[in-house]
């Protein structure tokens, strides 16, 4: 298996290359060559695996097709120490409950920071340091995160060896339980940095520094945001567990509802489709920061500037420029790199949109590809969540009530409807208690974060700010 870029570097390199290195050189994403393709006599083998040898076979089963240059062996230990009961709290690993009418949630969050991020944050920390150990090499990551990928890549890198975390945040846009998870932590190899400005500078910054080649191969720079393939790689694995939760045989078809912002956990889906996993709709689910749905309803790629990307009660969603979204437009307009390159390089540097609505591939990519979209307000989340725990009895974080309400504008009969959960609701206790009055239940282990010491350096939203940092600090 070998791996090119989304804008037209077709030079193959090995998965454990694009591990390491995160962006391609010519700033695109890296993609293999082609899909595998899983067939019935596989699919019905990995439902057996899954249901007799459990999660950590079944990810080995699917990322074996993609890993070749990591000894089976290895492999196999690796998914078998990352997928335990003791690190997601139950052996069914991603256990799914059934909602209502056709809806069930896939619960993603019973990791280490109690959110999705960790299916695939715990992997890519084993992966990193195995790989590293093997070359005896070490890696500074630099990373972006709107809230759940910050804490769960830190807490996947804590003690790793060879391995420092430079961790860059907007600042006060997140929720208070979450900036005291990252913050808090004290280990030698973690940094954090709050940016004066949204998500999407703090991710601009993070290109930027992938962009500096000089710099990224003198300095060691990878990434653990969702452009590193390996971390969506892992989270094609859940897709294939929700199937086979939800189905009895692989005849059935099942759709999947996500709260989408930077169009990575849902992209994961794209993948498993493109495998051969029977999904009959794949529905994008957003907050105000609607660049998605409004690209699968008019074709029309418009980001948004960071005053008007809205703060909202579902901050992890707070994107408008969603950066795994190359990957599906490389798929959709035939793997074309060149288009791909100039769509994504110098045609959004210089109008910040693209036009796809006249495209016959855009006309063609809801029947061919799956996607559907929908869009949530915090008055429409507050409803859900406030429904959900009145007629249900269970709780749901916000991001995880904007899949369930935009889910119910698509539920087909005889086809199940999965949403993937996000998060735990204690995330985001303030907006939990104005829909329900009720606080969340708070695991044991984080009571009290709030109040502990908190070390963060906060920074202008500047690439050259974030370089100086790194070498100051790398050594």
């Amino acid at each position: 298996m070998k791996y090119i870029s989304t804008r037209g570097d077709h030079s193959p390199k090995h998965f454990c290359d694009i591990l390491l290195e995160g962006l391609a050189p010519d700033g695109g994403l890296y993609l293999p060559e082609s899909y595998p393709q899983v067939d019935a006599t596989t699919l019905a083998r990995w439902r057996e695996v899954y249901h007799q040898q459990g999660y950590a076979e079944l990810a080995f089963e699917v990322l074996s097709l993609y890993i070749d240059d990591i000894p089976a062996a290895d492999l196999r230990a690796l998914c078998a120490k990352t997928y335990t009961a003791e690190v997601f709290g139950t052996g069914e690993i991603v256990p799914l409950r059934h909602l209502e009418n056709g809806i069930w949630l896939e619960a993603l969050s019973n990791g280490p920071t109690l959110a999705f991020k960790d299916m695939a944050m715990q992997l890519l920390g084993n992966l990193f340091e195995y790989e590293l150990a093997r070359r005896g090499e070490q890696l500074n990551i630099l990373g972006a995160t709107s809230g759940d990928t910050g804490s769960a890549a830190e807490y996947a890198m804590r003690g790793k060896k060879g391995v420092r975390v430079f961790m860059t945040s907007p600042y006060g846009r997140m929720s208070p339980f979450q900036q005291a998870q990252m913050f808090s932590l004290m280990d030698d190899n973690i940094f954090n940095i709050a940016v004066d400005g949204v998500f999407d500078d703090c991710q601009d910054m993070v290109k930027a520094v992938s962009n500096d080649l000089d710099f990224k191969r003198k300095y060691k720079i990878g990434t653990v945001n969702s452009i590193n393939w390996a971390r969506l790689l892992a989270q094609v694995v859940y897709y294939f567990a929700g199937y086979f939760q939800a189905t009895e045989a692989n005849t059935e078809k099942v759709s999947f509802t996500v709260p989408s912002g930077n169009f990575g956990n849902i992209c994961a889906g794209h993948v498993a489709r493109m495998m051969g996993l029977p999904v009959a709709k794949l529905v994008v689910a957003t907050n105000e920061n609607d660049v998605l749905d409004e690209f699968f309803k008019t074709g029309v790629y418009r980001v948004r500037a960071s005053a008007d990307t809205h703060e909202t009660s579902s901050p992890s969603m707070d994107i408008s420029k969603a950066s795994n979204f190359e990957r599906f437009i490389f798929d959709l307009l035939g793997r074309d790199g060149a288009r791909v390159k100039a769509l994504f390089g110098d045609g959004l540097a210089r109008s910040g949109q693209f036009d796809l609505s006249q495209h016959p591939a855009f006309n063609d990519c809801h029947r061919r590809y799956g996607f559907e979209s929908g869009k949530s307000t915090h008055s429409d989340r507050l409803a859900t969540i406030k429904d959900t725990f009145e007629r249900m009895e269970m709780m749901i974080d916000t991001h995880t009530a904007d899949g369930v309400k935009v889910a119910r504008e698509f539920v087909q009969t005889g086809v199940p409807m999965i949403v993937l959960e996000t998060a735990l609701p204690i995330k985001f206790a303030e907006t939990i208690v104005e829909a329900t009055g009720q606080q969340p239940d708070r695991p044991p282990r984080f009571v009290g974060i709030e109040d502990l010491p908190k070390r963060v350096t906060r920074m202008a939203a500047d690439a050259q700010a974030i370089k100086t940092f790194i070498t100051e600090h790398w050594a």
